[in-house]
């Protein structure tokens, strides 16, 4: 896995570099003292994992988050312990305090394995944010919240907590980079998050028809319905 070390202080990226160190899967590519230069390196070196301070002059973690649409596995080290919550809810997969310690930083590595090897069958996770704009509003949404992807023109409309804005993908990127076994494609018109299904019916046509647990039904085309009772062995 390819590293990025993102903090103000020095002394805290060369420490964090030496724990790494134990973990000869992990190669550090590079290092930033702010969030431009984190930004730039980002591009440049694509690491699949960020070390992230929150605290840093001018602007912070959360806002080097803000500036990232494909951020990757995040990690925030920080010494102060009040920012843990809003954290987790922009998706970071761990929050470590200074000083770190090697047996938390082996834990957050494990996790960010997990995640690490779900990317590399081809998936994105269902703890994966992404970052979504409607107008002026702004969210980090992970995946696994998505209840109803639904095609807009060329673009992704998404449906999560009453909220619908649209993502700059289409549905045939999207289906691609989904698991199937959580995200199925019901039709040309919508992917289905299955975890949101609260029960099927038949249709007139042989078709199935999903319930979601929002009130939305979705029925699947005629060939994925066939598909997908192969699949669940209905």
């Amino acid at each position: 896995m390819k590293a990025l070390l993102v903090d103000d202080e020095p002394l805290a990226r060369r420490e964090l570099r030496r724990l790494l160190g134990a973990h000869p899967d992990v190669e550090v590519v590079g290092e930033a003292g702010g969030v431009d230069e984190a930004l730039r390196a980002v591009d440049d070196v694509a690491p699949d994992l960020i070390f992230l301070d929150i605290h840093m002059p001018r602007r912070g973690g959360f806002e080097l988050l803000e500036g990232l649409e494909d951020a990757p596995a995040v990690v925030f080290t920080t010494a102060h312990d009040a920012h843990a919550l809003r954290a987790f809810e922009v998706g970071a997969l761990d929050y470590l305090l200074k000083p770190i310690s090697p047996p938390r930083l082996a834990a957050a590595l494990e996790r960010v394995r997990a995640r690490h090897s779900g990317r590399e069958r081809g998936f994105a996770p269902a703890d994966r944010p992404i970052l979504v704009r409607d107008g002026d509003e702004a969210w980090y949404v992970r995946l696994g919240d998505v209840e109803l992807f639904e095609a807009v023109g060329n673009y992704a409309q998404l449906h999560f907590r009453g909220h619908k804005p649209l993502l700059l993908r289409s549905l045939q990127h999207l289906e691609s980079r989904l698991d199937p076994d959580h995200f199925y494609r019901a039709s040309r018109q919508y992917i289905v998050n299955l975890a949101f299904v609260e029960r099927f019916e038949t249709g007139v046509r042989g078709e199935l028809v999903a319930h979601l647990k929002n009130g939305r039904s979705v029925a699947f085309s005629r060939r994925r319905s066939t598909d997908f009772r192969r699949r669940a062995s209905l």
